[in-house]
């Protein structure tokens, strides 16, 4: 099976060195001195159990790789517009692109029936590149929850977490998904194939849209924001507004608001991955996270008070820090 990740940073290179240690024809697109270290010694996994090191085809050039059975698409949400058009050597007739991408899909309205099929998310997508370039046809819809870091360059530190739902936009157990479930399931990956992927999608982004953005604001981590009374009242009202928004689109969310922000608290002492670029000076994926949900508020009549003056925060606090792509 041949499979690129695109964008073999922390979470891709998780993914391309389990793919690759069971025998996949795999291609890692990367760059910089992470791309240097990967070509020159292996991409090293280092985990909980295991550590070892592969030596996949590692390149910045799409052309070298060809077409492919399937494309993982691992970099962060802004940067994907910009690239899409560069994936086009890679997408041959029957290629299947599976985004693991943060926040609301691009290719969320796609056979989605109802009053929106067909919509396209501007905050993700700008001008439909990925709608035009990739398509969604293409899309094999996935939610990824493993944590990880490249701890230098060519190093992939795996620090939690190992399942990745994943499933068709029109709800069927097409042999493309089971393929892949397949394969990443016997790479180490929990994969099932989910009938309803947008209520996965929901349950991610729920948590993410609130806790993300005020952990910024704030500096906190899951659990400080969780146990303080003032700021839990914030993020459940963001959430609360996100819920409306899901449920008016069709989606399903198993549990309520409370069980959902008590499940971050668990997490402890961990630090929101927006909080961690932003520490680092990183870009942040605000606009996918929040602005997007409140695009999609827009979309379905539903005010979103809440998450509007927090996006707005957050991003004048990303803009002063140099972390907002824009």
């Amino acid at each position: 099976m041949k499979i690129c990740v695109y964008g073999a940073g922390a979470i891709g290179g998780y993914f391309g060195a389990r793919l690759a240690r069971c025998g996949h024809d795999v291609t890692l697109i990367a760059r910089g001195p992470h791309l240097e270290a990967m070509r020159k010694n292996g991409l090293r996994l280092i985990g909980a159990d295991d550590d070892f090191t592969v030596h996949p085809l590692c390149t910045d050039d799409p052309a070298e790789a060809g077409p492919q059975d399937y494309v993982i698409v691992t970099l962060k949400a802004h940067s994907v517009p910009a690239v899409a058009e560069r994936m086009k050597p890679l997408l041959g007739p029957d290629t299947a692109v599976v985004p693991a991408v943060n926040g609301v899909p691009w290719w969320y309205f796609h056979k989605l029936e109802g009053p929106w099929e067909g919509t396209r998310v501007e905050t993700v997508d700008p001008g439909g590149a990925q709608w035009t370039h990739i398509g969604p046809e293409r899309v094999i819809g996935c939610v990824v929850y493993p944590a990880a870091e490249v701890i230098e360059p060519g190093v992939v530190r795996h620090i939690a977490l190992d399942r990745v739902p994943l499933g068709e936009l029109d709800g069927t157990r097409s042999e493309r998904a089971q393929a892949l479930s397949k394969a990443l399931i016997e790479a180490g990956v929990k994969a099932p194939v989910r009938p309803r992927i947008r209520d996965d999608v929901w349950i991610k982004l729920w948590g993410n849209c609130a806790f993300n953005p005020v952990s910024v604001l704030t500096g906190g981590t899951l659990g400080e924001i969780a146990h303080d009374p003032a700021t839990r009242a914030v993020v459940r009202a963001m959430m609360v507004e996100a819920q409306a928004i899901g449920e008016k689109l069709g989606a399903r969310f198993p549990i309520d608001v409370e069980r959902r922000i008590e499940g971050a608290a668990e997490v402890g002492d961990h630090k929101s991955s927006t909080l961690q670029d932003f520490e680092r000076g990183r870009p942040m994926e605000i606009d996918a996270l929040v602005a997007a949900v409140a695009e999609l508020g827009r979309l379905v009549d539903i005010p979103t008070p809440t998450i509007d003056m927090i996006y707005a925060l957050v991003r004048q606090r990303a803009r002063t820090a140099g972390c907002y792509p824009g």
